[in-house]
């Protein structure tokens, strides 16, 4: 498998590159700056300097073709703006789509987020609610894409090892924090999924292995 990470010099993105080379897949990944080359390179993946603010859909694809899928593991970060929450987590999501399309590269995962719904609350923090509105779009625009879309939503996430334990459902999960260790696990269990695909999913820790919440979650009506 051919899998290109939007993204990858993030921590999800990061743990994922080096899930899939280690079982032998091949993982690009997309990367802002020449200097982040070494982190993924560390890890098994190839980077590709290329910054999804400004790069044209056209170019882009030719960096996706022949990949088999694309995750979207990009972010604009806690401090970078409401503006940049446009522009990365909206625009660039959509943007990935739009590539993958033009590549001929139908499968998408796309890292979102719970509690969306949180966005108009009066207590949620400006920034944090114009990411949230990002995402929100983002989701929409992708479910209107011709591609196999899965969309998962990751609960507050932290650097705690992995448990391997985790709670998969459709929304609403409660609310609820999980290792980015297992987020990787997941994702990469989702691209091995080609039923998941259609699909919106929330993620926490706790419940059962990674392959006994997925069967169920896709067995369920």
């Amino acid at each position: 498998m051919h899998v290109v990470i939007a993204g990858g010099h993030g921590q999800i993105a990061l743990r994922l590159e080096r899930l899939l080379a280690e079982r032998g897949d091949t993982a690009t990944g997309l990367i802002r700056r020449p200097e982040q080359a070494h982190d993924l390179e560390s890890r098994g993946a190839r980077a590709v300097v290329c910054d999804l603010e400004w790069t044209p859909v056209a170019e882009l694809a030719e960096h996706l073709r022949g990949a088999d899928a694309v995750v979207f593991a990009a972010g604009a970060g806690p401090a970078s703006g409401s503006a940049r929450k446009e522009s990365v987590d909206r625009a660039a999501a959509v943007l990935l789509a739009d590539a993958a399309g033009l590549a001929g590269v139908g499968r998408y995962l796309m890292i979102s987020t719970m509690g969306l719904d949180r966005a108009d609350d009066p207590a949620t923090d400006p920034e944090f609610a114009a990411y949230l509105r990002a995402k929100a779009v983002a989701e929409d625009e992708l479910r209107h894409r011709d591609l196999a879309w899965t969309i998962l939503r990751p609960g507050r996430l932290t650097d705690d090892q992995g448990s391997g334990l985790i709670r998969l459902g459709a929304p609403p999960l409660p609310m609820g924090s999980v290792p980015r260790d297992d987020v990787a696990q997941v994702l990469l269990a989702l691209l091995d999924t080609p039923s998941s695909t259609g699909r919106t999913l929330e993620l926490t820790s706790g419940g059962g292995s990674v392959a006994d919440a997925l069967r169920a979650v896709l067995s369920a009506p």
